[in-house]
């Protein structure tokens, strides 16, 4: 626990409430945390894997917000504890994913004690609203070859490789398109020699040119 900010802020009897009120927790990969139907799960504290945040139109079509991985904290799965913030998303456990999770009443309570934890719980909130609006700014306003070409730079950077183990599908997801849109347009930079397509994922061959796709954002 001492990795969160306001630890050293808290008085003894805070501190002793968040230890009990804390838990370690494991979700399988593809398991469902959260969605607009479930209560209040609480907030996590990511030790290993990663979840995935997205919204569901009504046809069924998933657009990924954000993904949180080792050392990042979700407070959305505690969108009850935000006042008049109503956030109408999904949770899944993109690999198996341990983390601890912190009682939503018992972040509560500290919440509206402790003006630390509070300042904590809006940073967060506004970090994810940061990264929502980046989300919505690619798919509104970037053309699909450019968001392409940012989501496979950002994986070789985060991955530290340049081989993906992704499929056309999960990179569908993540940037909220069609699977068939995706796999014409990685067809695309195969022939064009910036990438190589093989089963299960994807080998990136010509980063200066998905940067250059990357840097004409208009449509």
């Amino acid at each position: 626990m001492s990795q969160l900010p306001f630890w050293d802020k808290l008085t003894e009897a805070e501190a002793d409430l968040l230890v009990g009120g804390t838990k370690p927790v494991l979700y399988q990969r593809g398991q469902n945390i959260h969605s607009p139907s479930r209560e209040c799960v609480g907030v996590l504290l990511v030790e290993s894997g990663e979840l995935r945040t997205y919204i569901l139109s009504e046809s069924g079509k998933e657009v990924t917000l954000f993904r949180l991985g080792k050392g990042d904290a979700c407070i959305l799965s505690a969108s009850c504890l935000l006042s008049n913030i109503t956030f109408d998303v999904f949770i899944d456990a993109q690999l198996d994913t341990e983390a601890l999770l912190i009682s939503s009443a018992a972040f509560a309570q500290l919440q509206s004690g402790n003006l630390y934890v509070e300042n904590y719980a809006l940073r967060l909130a506004a970090d994810r609203f940061s990264d929502v609006m980046w989300a919505m700014e690619q798919i509104l306003f970037m053309s699909f070859d450019a968001r392409l070409a940012v989501f496979l730079l950002d994986e070789t950077a985060k991955a530290g490789a340049d081989n993906l183990t992704l499929t056309h599908e999960q990179i569908a997801r993540y940037i909220g398109s069609a699977r068939e849109v995706v796999s014409r347009m990685l067809k695309y930079f195969e022939g064009e020699g910036i990438v190589r397509l093989h089963r299960g994922g994807v080998e990136i061959l010509g980063k200066s040119a998905l940067r250059e796709l990357a840097q004409a954002k208009g449509k």
